[in-house]
């Protein structure tokens, strides 16, 4: 079998979580303003993952950011929904001063990707997505404290295709509903209020 040509191994994790349980793969699934996405799997539940990494100096400017930081990932715990992305767990990692959080992954990416990708679609099936985005910004809303996500959009709901089943994801950017943390201005600005 001498004339095959010879695969990368990608199977070979590149990092570890401080468990063990998730190995990351030097596969990124995508790119954001201040995160990357890696393909990962879960060796106790036998499911592929995504490994989320953030680094720190992007949102470490004071004190009262990091404590801000920790709040809004432990409540990204608390949020058990059907149409909000499952979040498993998250650590710091000191080291490489970044922070790393697991999250559920999805066959067909962003809602973006998807519908680039599939253009004629049905206005059922527009509507069903719509009705579940709903559902899951009903749960946010209704959370105690409310959750606002701020940077809705299609690169921010992710989808099963071959399920139909969209989720609202990349919660980073929420926010506790508290003045002073709603009345700051961010977001996608062509996806902003005016």
């Amino acid at each position: 079998m001498g004339d095959m040509p010879q695969e990368a191994d990608c199977s070979e994790f590149v990092e570890v979580d401080p468990t063990g349980r998730y190995g990351r793969y030097n596969e990124i699934l995508g790119k954001g303003a201040s995160k990357i996405v890696y393909r990962a799997f879960d060796e106790y539940q036998g499911i592929e993952v995504a490994w989320n990494q953030v680094k720190l100096y992007d949102f470490l400017q004071s004190p009262e950011e990091l404590e801000r930081l920790y709040c809004e990932i432990h409540l990204l715990k608390t949020l058990k929904h059907r149409n909000i992305m499952k979040f498993y767990t998250s650590w710091v990692d000191t080291s490489k001063r970044n922070i790393n959080f697991v999250t559920e992954m999805f066959t067909s990416g962003t809602l973006r990707q998807y519908r680039e990708k599939h253009r004629r679609v049905n206005i059922r099936a527009v509507k069903h997505w719509c009705r579940q985005i709903l559902r899951g910004l009903l749960y946010l809303h209704s959370h105690d404290p409310p959750v606002i996500h701020r940077d809705l959009k299609c690169d921010n709901i992710f989808i099963n295709g071959n399920q139909g089943e969209v989720k609202i994801g990349d919660l980073g950017l929420a926010a506790i509903l508290r003045k002073s943390h709603a009345a700051h201005c961010v977001g996608t600005p062509e996806f902003m209020a005016p």
